[in-house]
């Protein structure tokens, strides 16, 4: 027997946080530690806990002193107040999903206005919610119990782990009734998925095992769904649970886990599936003779492929003949080479068209038995709100067809998160779709990918928030420019990196820097979780130039230089993108200056030498006077090296006579 896992089983996010944040304090020597109310629903892992010295309580009406966990379902507003009373130190392990529910519903209740919370009016999570309201809570466990709605305006959020289509259908049953409904789904994504798995491993396995609390509401929820397939189903807490007979003749078994699972018991639980299996069957043979079969029209049939042809494949269907599916009978979309649809020793399902024509042939439709399996499967997806795959087969007017096991719809509008013009790119895609409407007996089933994208990009958001750091380095791609900045794209969420944080010098705008489409590495500078805003910074993960300045422009050392903007006091020069220095107006030139304009302009290339350098400042003290003083210098000292020498007795005569005026001329000149 083979034992199959769910790929989404065991702890979500919001549970796992909890424990973590639990046993960090545990580990503290500061106090009692408690849990209001069992910290997960898993009772094992409680009693854990409580091995650690991690107490569970109902109500604070006994605690004097300590730490108080608040649990991933949350409380109302009273509990935190009736903490800070009596001064105790509260660890908030809320799940960021009902933390979520919690505020829209208090933003809601602020506004004035009704808050419907869809969920179970028990649950804890929906208590905490309904605290947040401020008495203007209503919670309705579906859309049926709505009343005449006298509000022109309310507000919906709903339970962490119910289906979407519950909260479609209560936001459409408001509507109807023409009121204006400020939605904001609080739907849990990681519960959909977790849904989602267990109910694609139920259509494949022999038997499931949902491991899990029995008080768990997400657990029981696995299982009810898992039923609903048809497929055995057992709920279990631990693995001494597990019955030997529940796997007789089990080829393949199915093992998923609610959200308060350890990884741990759902390891001890395969592995007590796999040796209760070899108990049972190890040593058992299969030799049942095959009956022969008289099949009936109208009847659902197994049976094995023998022969594939351009025109029609037989099927072995255990009776005195081969069964035949003509090739118009393979795919309701048209088949061009029957080998793409099936394939020799493959085992499939066929209704039985006729069970024995003129020819004695007995005629069998695969696309018939697909779409009645499909159209059960349709409906539950549409009732849990589950993602299901499809195939895109034609390009039609208005949208696409997708094959689901039917024929469905999607129209244009729904396919991307904008608009996309050309739809033949998605011509033979696996899509991942949602339900939005259907009715068997007309055929018609419309779906749209747009809503499957906007929850995962809305996942990936909350993930973000949740685990993005300040410090920390992360990759992004440029999406789109503005004067101020650029937006880049982490995954789901937009960060702002600013044109002041692009580069260590002085740019104009962005593209100068980046362009749209560009893969970056960027440090977060800071993180807005309320308000959903990033702000970024490319400058950070690449090398200061102010770190090496010393070395690479030691004082006394003349370069050359760029100016780039002019000041009433001297000019800023370049010496290169992010090391500017200033040139002080008295060292402008040699003599006296007025306006630095007088004497240089910006863009103008200079010759400057380094007086000072204050690294910590980022200040750097030039002359373009001393620089030119040395330069000067230099090309006297290479003339006069040059120059023959003269030799005395060559010299001419004097032939003038020197006067006071000569001796003096010069200095009255100076002195004027």
């Amino acid at each position: 027997m083979q034992v199959k896992v769910a790929n989404k089983a065991g702890f979500c996010y919001g549970v796992k946080r909890a424990i973590d944040l639990a046993l960090t304090q545990a580990k503290k020597d500061d106090g009692p530690v408690y849990t209001l109310g069992p910290l997960i629903h898993n009772p094992q892992v409680v009693q854990d806990l409580a091995q650690r010295g991690i107490q569970e309580i109902n109500s604070l009406d006994h605690v004097q002193t300590g730490t108080v966990i608040i649990r991933s379902h949350g409380v109302g507003p009273d509990i935190l107040k009736k903490a800070a009373e009596k001064n105790l130190k509260v660890l908030d392990a809320t799940c960021p999903f009902v933390a979520k529910a919690q505020k829209y519903a208090r933003e809601m209740a602020e506004e004035g206005l009704p808050v419907f919370i869809l969920g179970d009016p028990g649950h804890p999570e929906v208590q905490g919610i309904l605290g947040w309201t401020n008495g203007k809570g209503i919670v309705v466990e579906s859309a049926d119990e709505i009343s005449r709605v006298e509000h022109p305006k309310v507000g919906v959020v709903a339970q962490t782990t119910q289906p979407l289509a519950n909260y479609q259908r209560l936001v459409e049953a408001l509507q109807e009734q023409g009121v204006q409904v400020d939605a904001r789904n609080t739907i849990c994504h990681a519960t959909g998925e977790r849904q989602r798995a267990a109910l694609e491993l139920a259509q494949e396995v022999d038997v499931v095992v949902v491991v899990g609390g029995k008080t768990s509401a997400n657990t029981k929820k696995l299982a009810k769904l898992c039923e609903e397939t048809g497929t055995p189903t057992y709920h279990i807490e631990s693995a001494e649970e597990l019955q030997q007979e529940w796997f007789r003749d089990c080829r393949k078994a199915g093992l998923t886990a609610g959200a308060s699972t350890p990884d741990a018991i759902i390891e001890e639980v395969k592995r007590r599936m796999n040796e209760l299996d070899q108990m049972t069957n190890g040593d058992e043979t299969m030799n049942q003779a095959m009956e022969v079969k008289s099949p009936r029209t109208g009847e659902l049939v197994k049976g094995v492929v023998v022969q594939v042809s351009n025109d029609e494949v037989l099927v072995d269907i255990g009776a005195k003949s081969e069964g035949v599916i003509p090739r118009k009978e393979l795919a309701f979309y048209g088949v061009d080479n029957p080998q793409e649809i099936v394939k020799l020793g493959d085992e499939i399902e066929c209704v039985v068209i006729k069970a024995e024509d003129n020819e004695g042939k007995i005629l069998l439709s695969k696309v018939r038995a697909d779409a009645e399996k499909a159209w059960d499967n349709l409906e539950q997806a549409m009732e849990n709100g589950t993602i299901i795959k499809g195939t895109v087969r034609e390009v039609v007017k208005g949208g696409l067809l997708v094959d689901v096991g039917v024929r469905a719809f999607m129209p244009a509008s729904l396919v991307e998160r904008g608009y996309v013009e050309d739809l033949s790119q998605y011509l033979n895609q696996e899509v991942e779709v949602k339900i939005i409407e259907m009715s068997k007996p007309r055929k018609k089933v419309v779906v749209s990918r747009k809503v499957v994208l906007e929850e995962e990009s809305a996942r990936k958001r909350e993930e973000l928030l949740t685990t993005l750091q300040e410090g920390q380095v992360v990759k992004g791609i440029v999406r789109r420019l503005t004067n101020f900045g650029a937006f880049v794209d982490l995954g789901g969420l937009d960060g702002l990196l600013h044109i002041s944080e692009m580069s260590w010098h002085r740019i104009n705008h962005p593209q100068e820097v980046v362009k749209v489409g560009d893969e970056l590495e960027v440090a977060v500078l800071k993180v807005d979780r309320e308000n959903e805003k990033i702000s970024l910074g490319l400058k950070q993960v690449l090398p200061n130039p102010w770190d090496t300045v010393e070395e690479k422009y030691p004082v006394g050392s003349i370069f050359p230089a760029k100016v780039v903007r002019l000041a009433p006091f001297g000019a800023f020069v370049q010496l290169e993108p992010g090391i500017e220095g200033l040139v002080h107006i008295s060292h402008l030139a040699n003599h006296h200056v007025e306006k630095p304009e007088d004497v240089v302009k910006e863009g103008e290339e200079v010759k400057v030498k380094v007086l000072s350098i204050d690294k910590a400042e980022k200040r750097i003290r030039l002359s373009i006077r001393e620089a030119n003083k040395e330069e000067r210098s230099r090309e006297a000292s290479a003339i006069k090296q040059e120059e023959p020498a003269v030799e005395p007795e060559t010299l001419p005569a004097p032939e003038e006579k020197i006067t006071l005026g000569d001796i003096v001329g010069d200095q009255l000149k100076e002195i004027e």
